[in-house]
């Protein structure tokens, strides 16, 4: 018998956007998630889950035991929100100054909590468990990890992982899923540049760092443009100067920030060399010195093939043929990453922009929001997703 997700999740529509409202109303930063996670295990308790809080500090985990034994399939949600304040003059804007849901994370923990009721209805007939994990802190990319190290993958083991993203750049109706790399992985590096500073009305007198940093924002440009083949996907962006105190004063330390986004080792390790070549250069070329930190956040996010088509084949019937998008990369990077490192799975798009009601700003905008109508067509396609796995065609 084959399982109408869809209807159900149409059904629950009120509710899921009731619960993605009150998310969205209260949004909590990584690792502070405390509301979110109290509300999410109570609705997981009453479907009669087994519920684990604190995973991962603020994580929360639920197996759902099917009838007779099979495969294990995690279902990851992220919960967490960003620090910037939020434009949006609606009835459920944040009400926490400075922090707002700009990513969708509100609606991935509404859709996480309607796909455990779905699955729930289906326990006399699941072969198998569902563990679904509702996940802190991915905005600063340390909740898998954290999660990963209280146990999440342990007892039982997963086999499949499974996860989606609501996403701003494509309707409603539309869906992204592709094997192979589908994200980026991503770093972090810091540069401190140290000269001498004195007077900025003799600067014969100093060694400036901050001219060398200049130089060295405007090199770093040519790592990518003139070291990586064009055929290849990456970026280097410096993100922060800070630098100096006072009109006529030259600092005599200057730090920048920026990021890395790669695909491959062979990309990821060049960027990197070339990175600290051209910024120890510089530096000492002009008479400073430059400390490079480099921090790895998380790798390339890789669908496993044999998942994917399995996922492709379950999402199939919720929308047409030509709305199935197998070409959607982004050099953006999630934590989900981690997950798919360790256990083949898939990550998938869920298009939820409509232009046609101004709701299609882009992802850490302060004025994201998106359709609604993605939450049900979202819930049902990765309800469908794990029941390929753990109920009887």
């Amino acid at each position: 018998m084959t399982v109408d997700f869809l209807q159900g999740a149409r059904e629950l529509a009120p509710r899921l956007i009731d619960w993605r409202r009150d998310f969205h109303r209260h949004p909590e930063l990584a690792f502070t998630e405390t509301r979110t996670a109290s509300l999410v295990a109570d609705q997981l308790h009453q479907l009669g889950l087994e519920v684990q809080t604190g995973v991962g500090r603020t994580g929360v985990v639920a197996l759902l035991d099917g009838a007779s034994d099979g495969p294990t399939v995690l279902l990851r949600f992220d919960m967490d929100a960003l620090p910037i304040r939020e434009e949006n003059q609606v009835p459920y804007a944040s009400v926490n100054p400075g922090v707002m849901h700009a990513c969708g994370h509100d609606g991935h923990t509404a859709i996480g909590l309607a796909v455990a009721r779905l699955l729930s209805d289906q326990r006399s007939r699941i072969h198998g468990r569902l563990k679904f994990v509702f996940q802190p802190a991915e905005e600063i990319a340390e909740g898998a990890q954290a999660m990963i190290q209280d146990g999440v993958l342990q007892d039982p083991e997963p086999e499949v992982a499974l996860g989606l993203h609501l996403w701003n750049t494509l309707p409603v109706g539309q869906v992204g899923i592709m094997a192979g790399p589908v994200m980026a992985g991503a770093d972090i590096f810091d540069v401190i540049v140290r000269g001498a500073g004195g007077h900025g009305a003799s600067p014969h007198e100093t060694r400036d760092p901050l001219l060398a940093a200049a130089h060295i924002v405007t090199a770093l440009q040519s790592v990518i443009s003139r070291n990586v083949n064009p055929l290849d996907s990456a970026v280097l962006s410096v993100t922060s100067f800070i630098a100096g105190t006072a009109s006529n004063i030259i600092p005599s330390e200057v730090t920048l920030k920026g990021t890395i986004r790669t695909y491959t080792d062979a990309v990821h390790d060049l960027t990197i060399r070339r990175l600290k070549q051209v910024t120890e250069g510089i530096a000492q070329a002009m008479d400073c010195v430059a400390e490079v930190t480099v921090t790895s956040l998380t790798p390339p996010l890789v669908n496993h093939p044999e998942v994917t088509q399995v996922v492709q084949q379950a999402i199939a019937p919720y929308t047409e043929p030509e709305n199935l998008l197998p070409d959607i990369r982004t050099m953006g990077a999630e934590d989900m990453a981690i997950f798919l490192n360790r256990i083949p799975g898939c990550f998938f798009f869920v298009g939820s922009a409509n232009s046609q009601r101004d709701l299609s700003y882009p992802h850490h905008h302060p004025r994201f929001d998106f359709d609604e109508a993605a939450l049900p067509l979202a819930a049902a396609m990765l309800a469908s997703a794990a029941a390929a796995y753990v109920l009887p065609g």
